[in-house]
């Protein structure tokens, strides 16, 4: 038994809380005995609230950390970082309802041609993001400009 899919657009919304909101949803699902699969389109538009100087030296770290072959592996990628970071919301070492719920997660650079515009296809409908929905705080930066910061060519998806 699935619901529909859920969308939802990272831009100008604050990573953390996206995140927090994705996974109370997937796991809530998955406890009850479905199964909720969650979209997340436009990754490089989320934020992360911060001096700029700061939140660069602190994914650096986080990057830095990596061993080359043993680990831990640190993502670069705007889609690959939010993912990682909907990971460390879920139970995902402790039991296979974090592992699964993550499997029914999608995160995406830019918009797909099939969820562009207001119509979504069937099946799909949008996440609430009322009590996400927030004025972008004074300081902060753009996944995509971590991910550049991080060594990324911005031209994979269409950044400068």
């Amino acid at each position: 038994m699935s619901e529909p899919t859920k969308v939802y657009d990272a831009s100008g919304k604050i990573l953390g809380r996206l995140a927090s909101q994705v996974a109370k949803e997937m796991i809530s699902a998955r406890k009850s005995g479905s199964q909720q699969r969650v979209i997340i389109i436009n990754a490089e538009g989320a934020i992360v609230s911060g001096p700029k100087s700061k939140v660069f030296k602190d994914y650096r770290a986080k990057y830095n950390l990596n061993h080359a072959r043993k680990g831990p592996f640190f993502p670069r990628m705007p889609d690959k970082i939010i993912k990682r970071t909907v990971r460390g919301m879920l139970p995902y070492q402790k039991n296979s309802s974090g592992r699964g719920a993550l499997k029914d997660l999608r995160v995406m650079i830019g918009t797909p041609a099939n969820l562009s515009g207001e119509e979504l296809p069937e099946d799909h409908q949008w996440g609430d993001t009322g009590n996400i929905d927030r004025s972008p705080p004074n300081k902060f930066v753009r996944l995509g400009d971590i991910s550049s910061h991080l060594g990324v060519d911005a031209s994979r998806w269409g950044g400068e």
